[in-house]
């Protein structure tokens, strides 16, 4: 790819000398706002740079110099090639007009924030570092720019982190939050390879065991590792608790009537990649969802949230009303939590931090969360 920096006075500007020079396949790569200082730091002046790419496309032979083809094989031979690039061309527009929205947003944040005092700008890069997203980040932004402005400057830092703390209180708080709710048999517990519901599994049963004095039993579909169940079945026999695998639904069905003495039955998903929308139909074969199961989406802080939003928008139509993230001890960023349950409208039931059984979980309150969030920053 063929890449230059361009400067100019405006977005228009820096767009027209990029199509004049690389043509209308180019694509933004980057950009910024850039201050500069004349006069001794008297004057400011801003300009754009932005960084701009062509793929390099090789031009194919033309065929008005092959005198020994008629004029049908000279069109064969340059139609494919045509419409290949057409297609290429098609792709690239759209990435240009994807990259050229996010560009304009980008310095539109950018623009806004330079007005910003050094009060606000402290409190946004603080959030920008816990990796709320960009459109939260805005709204708190301009809402506490509204207040400082109206009370003319005279509001301390701590106000300020107060009235950020309120502004994500008012959002997670019409979102259901705590753990297993007792009332339902049947606890589903889905989610991806590798975030660990087995364990996360392991540690809600002891507590129920241990907290709430209750008879529980283990079904597991994950038959594709052999570590999985033999993992689930050394806390079953801690828990002195009933295990069934699971095949098939025949098998499902026979693994219910088992477990008719017992309070609560846990069931452990196979973990696969449910990016893919097969084994999200085999589960849904496999799993009766009645109004006696209760089920959880399991996600792990550690992934990236774009392949979070994928697995979720995978199990739209499943009846899950909380997730449960895993992992927030490996990571030092946790935004992607808010923003997930924001975005899907799902509460939150419980968030691990190590593999301890059953010490490494927590059960999610509104308080805790913001506690969690904020760090004590404005305590």
């Amino acid at each position: 790819m063929k890449m230059k920096k361009y400067i100019a006075p405006s977005i228009a500007e820096a767009m027209k000398n990029i199509r004049a020079e690389l043509g209308e396949d180019a694509v933004i790569i980057n950009s910024k706002v850039v201050e500069t200082k004349k006069f001794f730091g008297l004057v400011k002046q801003k300009h754009f740079e932005v960084l701009a790419g062509v793929d390099q496309i090789e031009i194919q032979p033309k065929t008005d110099h092959l005198p020994d083809l008629n004029f049908d094989q000279k069109k064969n031979l340059s139609s494919p090639i045509q419409h290949e690039q057409k297609n290429d061309s098609s792709e690239d527009l759209k990435k240009e007009l994807a990259d050229l929205k996010s560009m304009v947003k980008s310095i539109q944040r950018q623009s806004q924030e330079n007005n910003y005092p050094e009060q606000l700008l402290t409190i946004i890069e603080f959030l920008k570092q816990q990796e709320l997203n960009d459109e939260l980040i805005t709204k708190i932004s301009d809402e506490l720019f509204a207040h400082y402005e109206k009370l003319d400057a005279n509001v301390s830092q701590k106000e300020l982190w107060q009235m950020v703390e309120h502004n994500l209180r008012t959002r997670l708080e019409r979102l259901p939050m705590g753990g297993i709710t007792y009332e339902k048999k049947f606890i589903n517990v889905l989610g991806p390879t590798g975030v660990g519901k087995t364990t996360t599994i392991a540690k809600i049963a002891a507590r129920s065991v241990l907290e709430k004095k209750k008879k529980v039993g283990f079904i597991t579909t994950d038959t594709y590792r052999i570590a999985a169940i033999e993992q689930l079945k050394t806390y079953a026999n801690l828990l002195q608790a009933p295990i069934e695998v699971v095949y098939n639904t025949k098998d499902y069905k026979k693994a219910i009537e088992k477990m008719s003495n017992v309070d609560l039955v846990f069931i452990d998903t196979a973990g696969r990649n449910y990016k893919e929308e097969k084994y999200v139909d085999d589960l849904k074969q496999l799993i009766n969802f009645d109004d006696e199961v209760e089920s959880f989406l399991v996600l792990a802080l550690t992934s990236k949230e774009r392949d979070m939003e994928r697995i979720i928008e995978q199990f739209k139509d499943f009846p899950i009303q909380k997730f449960i993230f895993t992992k927030i001890d490996e990571t030092n960023t946790i935004g992607t939590m808010y923003n997930l349950m924001i975005k899907y409208n799902k509460g939150l039931a419980y968030y691990t931090d190590g593999q301890e059984v059953p010490e490494d979980i927590k059960e999610a309150n509104l308080n805790n969360l913001l506690d969690l969030f904020f760090q004590g920053e404005f305590k």
